[in-house]
């Protein structure tokens, strides 16, 4: 079908063909990714299950979420976000120019540089677990004494009796133990934009599922380990719920693993020329470093405002940061799902089109944005509508009941509201990158921070007060 904006032709249906075969393109490199995410959503979704049925809502669930959440800066400051902007427009150009080799050499400078980093970072995360944890979760210090499960009947994990572990020092072990893996995901991430760019797309978004499974995997191990069956029936002992919490940490690691391993073989066939260093003379290499700073600061601004959920949450009742992050594990099924298969499969070829082809990119763009909104919007009227029951189809199991159900479901509502515009700002993020501007985006997400947080954080106050 003929885009209106598409710039005149002399023959119409050439132009009407080459927009046909456009979007069967767009569309099967979209659906490759699609497909990659869908199958690592399910293993995720199977992998909160897991977490539920033996943590529930209560302390030790308050710990797994944290846990990933100091090790994720590093992981969302160098990662997917970062390596969109920074490495996969200025490797496409390459590419698109016929100069595999310095395409090549240009990847393993950045691969040299971010395992640098990378590296260095988890290592001072794990020297410095205690005070990063101090900071993102003030609520948790002071736990060496029963805390109470505020929640009650919500709760049902152990509302009766309070749990008696000591949620810092858990958190400050468990930290330590994953710092690691969110170094491994930065290369993680490097593997991805390479296979991206020539437009192969499922195995990298797929490999997520590695890393789902490896923490299934080592949790009901674990549990047979520890009690003789992998199903652990009935409420376990907080000493018990400890140690499976460790095992899945571990799992975690050897998954980050299995997730950047898997993709180095289609990695290595595609690269040509390579080299590893950590040389900013590589062609190609400080025009990258010096995108990487807006995007850098823009994550970053993004990650204080996850990090003041955070802070906030852990001030709460026990089990308020595990079912923020339920909710939030469903609202970010649909922004992955849409938003970043089209987002990432459209990268690389909006990089492509030159300042000669405006008319062409700015066609793509919108159709991609029609297409994005198209799937977008069913899914938050269901997550409005149903949202009740998919959440107690999903994770009510063994510790998680009614309560925790119902108090998802609030959560999810309220996320629910913010899914479409989410979704859009994705691609509308990569059309930005892909012109090799990235300090807009960042201007924008330090508005959006800043916006979220006035209204946010005298919201939450004024709503806890509500009896």
């Amino acid at each position: 079908m003929e885009d209106s904006t598409s710039p005149p032709t002399s023959s119409s249906a050439e132009a009407s063909g080459a927009t046909s075969a456009s979007d069967g393109t767009k569309n099967s490199e979209a659906g490759s990714v699609a497909a990659g995410i869908l199958l690592s959503r399910i293993l995720g979704l199977l992998r909160e299950r897991t977490v539920a049925y033996f943590f529930g809502v209560g302390a030790h669930a308050d710990v797994w979420q944290m846990v990933f959440k100091s090790p994720n800066l590093l992981q969302n400051l160098l990662g997917e976000g970062t390596i969109s902007a920074a490495f996969i427009p200025i490797y496409s150009r390459l590419i698109e120019e016929g100069r595999q080799e310095d395409a090549g050499r240009f990847a393993g400078a950045i691969f040299g540089l971010l395992l640098a980093v990378a590296g260095g970072m988890a290592l001072l995360g794990i020297v410095l677990a205690e005070p990063i944890v101090g900071i993102l979760a003030p609520g948790f210090i002071g736990d060496a004494y029963a805390v109470p499960e505020a929640l009650g009947w919500l709760v049902g994990e152990e509302g009766a009796g309070g749990s008696s572990i000591n949620r810092f020092e858990l958190t400050v072990r468990a930290v330590r133990l994953i710092f690691p893996m969110a170094g491994v995901l930065v290369l993680s991430a490097w593997a991805l934009g390479v296979l991206n760019n020539h437009r192969r797309f499922f195995i990298p978004y797929v490999a997520p599922a590695l890393w789902n499974a490896a923490i299934i995997a080592f949790l009901f191990g674990g549990a047979y380990w520890v009690t003789g069956t992998p199903w652990a029936p009935g409420a376990l002992p907080s000493d018990t719920l400890t140690q499976l919490l460790m095992t899945a940490c571990v799992g975690a690691l050897v998954g980050g693993v299995l997730q950047f391993g898997v993709q180095l073989p289609f990695v290595v066939r595609e690269l040509s020329g390579f080299e590893f260093s950590v040389s900013r003379r590589v062609e190609g290499v400080r025009e990258a470093i010096n995108a990487f700073g807006p995007v850098v600061a823009s994550r970053g601004v993004a990650q204080l405002s996850a990090y003041l959920d955070l802070f906030l949450g852990s001030l709460l009742a026990v089990g308020a940061l595990s079912a923020l992050r339920y909710a939030q594990l469903l609202y970010m099924l649909p922004v992955s799902l849409f938003g970043m298969s089209v987002a990432a499969s459209e990268l690389p070829e909006l990089s492509r089109l030159t300042e000669e082809k405006v008319a062409a990119f700015t066609a793509r763009l919108r159709r991609s944005l029609r297409q994005i909104a198209f799937l977008t919007v069913p899914t938050v009227v269901g997550y409005l509508a149903f949202g009740v029951l998919l959440v107690g189809a999903l994770l009510r199991t063994g510790q998680f009941q009614e309560g925790g159900t119902w108090l998802v479901t609030i959560v999810l509502g309220g996320y629910a509201l913010g899914i479409l515009a989410t979704t859009l700002s994705r691609l509308l993020q990569n059309a930005f990158y892909a012109i090799g501007d990235t300090t807009t985006p960042a201007w924008i997400a330090v508005t959006r921070v800043t916006v979220s947080t006035v209204v946010a954080t005298p919201a939450m106050f004024w709503l806890d007060t509500i009896p």
